[in-house]
């Protein structure tokens, strides 16, 4: 399990693991802390232990080499996990965008706009061109798990962000905008106020760009998601040139 972060939320993510295994409610073969600073908060405050490692790196280099073709097929790989901090990046979308730019040197790769409508009450574009959706328009608690009934407003959830984006891609569909995906990257809850999602469902996004690329000029649409919560973006592939089409 890859702990984005080794700051405050890092610290209690990594804290509620070991919690949660001590306990038998979970198991893992290392929970690795990631962060650029070599002594952040989690490195100060939690003690060594032989499942725990700390990794000193910037997070792009990190996922650059773990989330690498070298690991993808190892047994040990398959189950990896993800701990996001609530303040991350699209970093996810990032990796994902680093690797259809170098599999295509010769085509265009660029993040455009996320058209379309959505019902949620917020809804803002960064500057990257990341579009930021969310069912909440109150403050959250913190660590919340999304429950069935949100302690937020004490009444039952209705909402399912991964539902909103896939009802948006088909929006685009069925308005002519040939959208492929969506590649959706889900932190969901799993133990003790942590979320995590797949690194293999990292790698199927890759693969559903470079599918929908192989084919000619395309748009993917990936978000990193929870239920309540997301970050969506899209990554266009331009043409083959001439020079790239006869060499293919």
């Amino acid at each position: 399990m890859v702990v984005v972060g080794g700051g405050c939320y890092g610290t209690f993510y990594a804290s509620q693991l070991a919690k949660a295994k001590a306990r038998g409610k979970t198991d893992y073969r290392a929970v690795i802390v990631v962060d650029r600073e070599p002594d952040c908060q989690a490195r100060r405050e939690l003690s060594a232990a032989p499942d725990r490692q700390f990794v000193v790196a910037d997070w792009t280099s990190f996922f650059d080499e773990w989330l690498s073709d070298a690991r993808r097929t190892t047994h040990d790989a398959r189950d990896d996990q993800i701990v996001p901090s609530p303040h991350m990046p699209h970093l996810m979308f990032d990796w994902v965008l680093r690797r259809a730019r170098a599999r295509w040197p010769e085509r265009s790769v660029s993040v455009e706009p996320v058209p379309g409508t959505l019902a949620t009450p917020y809804d803002r574009p960064g500057a990257d061109q990341t579009r930021y959706v969310s069912w909440a328009d109150w403050i959250c608690p913190t660590h919340c798990i999304e429950p069935a009934l949100c302690p937020a407003i004490g009444a039952p959830r209705t909402w399912e962000m991964s539902d909103t984006v896939r009802g948006l891609a088909e929006q685009l569909r069925s308005g002519g905008r040939p959208v492929h995906g969506p590649a959706l990257f889900v932190c969901k809850h799993q133990v003790f106020g942590v979320g995590m999602f797949s690194a293999d469902s990292v790698r199927a996004g890759d693969r559903l760009v470079e599918e929908a690329g192989a084919r000619g000029p395309a748009e993917v649409l990936i978000g990193t998601i929870s239920s309540c919560h997301g970050a969506l973006n899209l990554v266009s592939v331009g043409p083959r040139t001439t020079h790239a089409a006869r060499r293919a």
